[in-house]
């Protein structure tokens, strides 16, 4: 018994003389079109406001004073690089650095201290949270503001409530990235006294690529509130990834020779005022703290 003809064709021409057959009863329905993920993601803008229409040096400042000022502090840290190398890692003598078990990262005496830290909240896509950044009484980093969950009337936005500090990059002459090594430490030491609100410590490291820019590394802080302060002592080995404020299933350990950042985040939904106040950020080495990493991790070239 032989095969009905329509089998004996190739699969394409298969395919389309079924197409052809069942074409009268098929619903007419139109291509589905999918949007395009970009592999470049642009800065964020509010849904409703429009885009800026300028190119790109439009916002530079090509005067002369600035560019003899620029000139003049670029070859100071230039030469401020070639003496430190001399003198051994990040300047110092190379038995200090080796036998260092406590750093102080960021300390606040100063109000010149507090320009490498910048602040931001909700209120930038249209929220109404706001955050302030000052010098404490007693030389201490006192941020402080409102929280707010009420999200912006755009239409699109559904969730806000967020405030945040974070440390500004590290630039070396001519605006190099320059990061901090920590890897000689395994903990991470703050000084702080909050107001018994939870906050998330995140710490940025640098990425290979370009739409890693957001990964960052987390972990909570537990405030207890009152008059006294609290010596907080967290392993590097605690923080998790995560991008975007999404907890990633691909874990792996913080690049300790790579830090670029760190911050504090507050988004616990609950409405009012709040207040953080910080009198140093350090690093430390724990002896008596020997894991690696806290969790489960992708096992890559497994054994057969």
């Amino acid at each position: 018994m032989s095969l009905p003809r329509i089998t004996r064709l190739p699969s394409v021409r298969l395919l389309s003389s079924i197409y052809q057959h069942q074409q009268p009863l098929l619903p007419s329905i139109s291509a589905l079109t999918v949007p395009r993920r970009t592999v470049t993601q642009n800065e964020y803008r509010r849904p409703g406001q429009p885009k800026e229409d300028k190119w790109p040096w439009q916002n530079i400042n090509f005067g002369l004073s600035k560019g003899l000022e620029g000139i003049k502090k670029h070859f100071t840290l230039l030469k401020k690089e070639f003496s430190d190398t001399w003198v051994g890692p990040e300047g110092k003598p190379i038995i200090d650095h080796m036998l260092e078990q406590n750093r102080v990262v960021f300390e606040f005496r100063n109000p010149e201290a507090l320009e490498s830290w910048t602040v931001s909240s909700d209120r930038e896509i249209g929220g109404q949270s706001e955050a302030y950044l000052k010098l404490g009484k007693y030389n201490t980093c006192f941020f402080y503001g409102t929280l707010s969950s009420a999200p912006p009337k755009d239409g699109e936005t559904r969730y806000s409530g967020y405030c945040t500090m974070r440390s500004k990059q590290m630039l070396a002459s001519f605006d190099r990235k320059q990061h901090y090594d920590w890897t000689t430490f395994n903990t991470l030491h703050l000084r702080v006294r909050g107001d018994g609100r939870p906050w998330m410590i995140t710490v940025g490291a640098e990425t290979y690529f370009a739409h890693q820019k957001d990964d960052m590394y987390c972990y909570f802080l537990y405030t207890r509130g009152g008059p006294y302060w609290q010596d907080v002592k967290i392993p590097f080995s605690k923080f998790f990834l995560s991008h975007r404020g999404r907890i990633q299933d691909d874990q792996h350990p913080l690049w300790l020779d790579k830090v670029n950042t760190i911050g504090f985040t507050l988004g616990d939904k609950a409405d009012g005022p709040f207040q953080l106040e910080i009198d140093y950020i350090g690093v430390c080495k724990d002896y008596a703290h020997t894991e690696e990493f806290a969790y489960e991790v992708y096992k890559r070239n497994p054994e057969v």
